[in-house]
């Protein structure tokens, strides 16, 4: 996981999640929005839907990327439990492995150097 998304998704386990909250997908170095549809009563696991996003700016491949984003009803629906070292883990993936979620910004960055 790249330095970015790693800190982002090591500040995440104090965040209380709540339906219609953003999230942000966290792969490697990439960034996917989405918006948090559903949070079990013990609030250890949310299902997240993916989001539309539309870059806006004109900076081609770099790093300066801006976007607009949307709710997607179609979108991709994952489930995300909280883990033991307070990260955001997609549920049925090992806790040191698989996709992490942030929660409270809804946010797209695709890296252009891979």
């Amino acid at each position: 996981m790249g330095l970015t998304n790693r800190y982002l998704a090591d500040c995440n386990g104090a965040v209380k999640p709540e339906v219609g909250m953003p999230a942000t997908v966290l792969y490697w170095s990439d960034r996917h929005p989405a918006t948090v549809i559903r949070v079990s009563p013990s609030g250890r696991e949310v299902a997240i839907q993916r989001d539309h996003s539309k870059r806006i700016d004109k900076n081609g491949m770099s790093e300066g990327q801006v976007y607009e984003y949307e709710r997607d009803p179609d979108g991709l629906v994952e489930v995300f439990t909280l883990r033991k070292n307070g990260r955001w883990v997609e549920k049925g993936q090992r806790m040191g492995q698989g996709l992490r979620l942030g929660l409270g910004y809804r946010e797209e960055y695709y890296d252009f150097s891979f």
